[in-house]
């Protein structure tokens, strides 16, 4: 069944012999991601994500939007009992142990949201702040965190950027020195998404003097312990329903146990955990692209002036025609990016380029579609404003697109070099030593 009822809830399930299906292929080895194209099971996983946010979740968006904030614990709790928050993740902690391919094509799915937000909130659990925990992390923290992150149970977040350091994550100035059994954490976090709802941060904190990319380590951290200050919710243009916050640590003690990996890896398992969330944010593009298109269509149809429908004059419908072969453009690349992940490749660059096109064209789009609406796209009654304020961030946060276009000329071997006094390893990306490390460990 697609759908059970649990006392008084419906709560959506991926079909039993689904489930099966894709664990039983996965270890036979015979189930592919084939040249970008989506298997059967691939659509049954987003037919039941759609259905369950078409029920649960759409309906209350314009809601959650002018209170600027979602019950994240009561929608992480639905889409984990369906399986959606462990996709990728070990069965052994409740995930589904599925390919990353079966993660992009949630993620697509989650675009289905009539609002950035919520996708974004998700991804955060999903594609931010649990890879490196689920690689790397012991069977304590697993247990501790991973597990009911997977369930639903937790809502996480990602502790890295702060009010100095956003995309140059070397310089973050946040502590956790050693005390006995324990490590006691000072300084501050800014954008922190889920901030006040969340459970717990994975954070990223230097935990000793040696050089930048090689003195930060992964903590996993009880958002209730004593010395956290959430001190601003920060008033955003757009991703209304996210919340958002800047956040103090004062003398924060939690054990050491709470490492994820090994101690002085933390800077190689975020740029890890940075390939993971810029592919999910070039799939969650895709449908909002998609519905942006679609939505001026149907308006520039019915909308007339001058004696003949906006839709008929020849730059409206040639543009029209131009912003969708870019979103197919952005689809093949992404699906490449993801094909080679699987297969264990190193995708950065590819990675880079999804991030900085999706960025990109998804102010095109909604630049474009916002003009062919007129006064009524100026207006917060329509999706195609909504979007254009919510995806704005995309080529801010997460890597903005100058760090990106470095990173692909970087690979490119274009990017100049500098003198030795004044090296530098690129914001957000490895040094060629860790990015080789990095592939080992995969």
């Amino acid at each position: 069944m697609l759908i059970s009822s649990r006392g008084l809830r419906t709560v959506y399930i991926l079909p039993t012999n689904s489930v099966r299906l894709l664990r039983d292929s996965r270890r036979a080895n015979i189930l592919c991601f084939k040249g970008g194209a989506y298997l059967l099971e691939h659509r049954e996983l987003q037919s039941s994500l759609t259905k369950l946010i078409d029920t649960e979740i759409n309906p209350y968006v314009d809601q959650w939007e002018e209170e600027g904030q979602y019950p994240a614990h009561e929608v992480f709790k639905k889409l984990g009992q369906a399986g959606f928050l462990g996709i990728t993740k070990p069965e052994k902690y409740g995930g589904l142990g599925l390919d990353y391919s079966f993660a992009v094509a949630a993620h697509e799915a989650l675009g289905s949201i009539n609002c950035g937000a919520i996708p974004m909130s998700v991804g955060v659990q999903t594609d931010m702040s649990t890879p490196a925990l689920a690689r790397f992390g012991s069977h304590y923290v697993k247990e501790q965190f991973l597990a009911p992150s997977i369930a639903g149970d937790y809502v996480s977040c990602l502790g890295v950027s702060e009010p100095g350091s956003g995309s140059d994550v070397a310089t973050i100035q946040t502590t956790a020195r050693r005390d006995g059994d324990d490590l006691i954490i000072n300084g501050q976090k800014m954008w922190i998404t889920n901030a006040f709802q969340a459970d717990w941060m994975c954070l990223l904190a230097n935990t000793s003097q040696a050089a930048p990319h090689i003195n930060k380590s992964l903590i996993c951290v009880p958002m209730d312990s004593p010395g956290i200050h959430l001190a601003k919710r920060i008033n955003k243009i757009g991703m209304l329903s996210s919340d958002t916050a800047q956040i103090f640590f004062e003398d924060v003690r939690v054990p050491a146990k709470n490492l994820i990996g090994e101690e002085g890896k933390g800077f190689t398992y975020q740029m890890m955990q940075f390939q993971e969330e810029r592919l999910a944010a070039a799939g969650l593009l895709l449908r909002p692209l998609e519905k942006c298109v679609e939505a001026t269509i149907e308006y520039t149809k019915n909308r007339q002036a001058f004696g003949k429908s906006i839709l008929d004059n020849q730059y409206v419908h040639y543009r029209l025609a131009e912003l969708q072969t870019e979103i197919e453009a952005l689809r093949a690349l992404t699906y490449r990016a993801t094909e080679l992940y699987k297969e264990g490749e190193d995708v950065t660059k590819l990675v880079s380029m999804c991030k900085l096109k999706g960025g990109r064209l998804v102010r095109e789009v909604t630049d474009s579609c916002l003009q062919f609406w007129g006064g009524m796209g100026f207006t917060k009654e329509v999706i195609v404003s909504r979007f254009y304020r919510d995806m704005r961030l995309v080529s801010i946060g997460g890597g903005a697109d100058e760090v990106m276009l470095s990173i692909i000329c970087k690979y490119m071997g274009i990017l100049p070099k500098l003198g030795k006094k004044k090296q530098v390893v690129l914001p957000t990306e490895t040094s060629e030593v860790e990015t080789k490390r990095a592939s080992h460990l995969l």
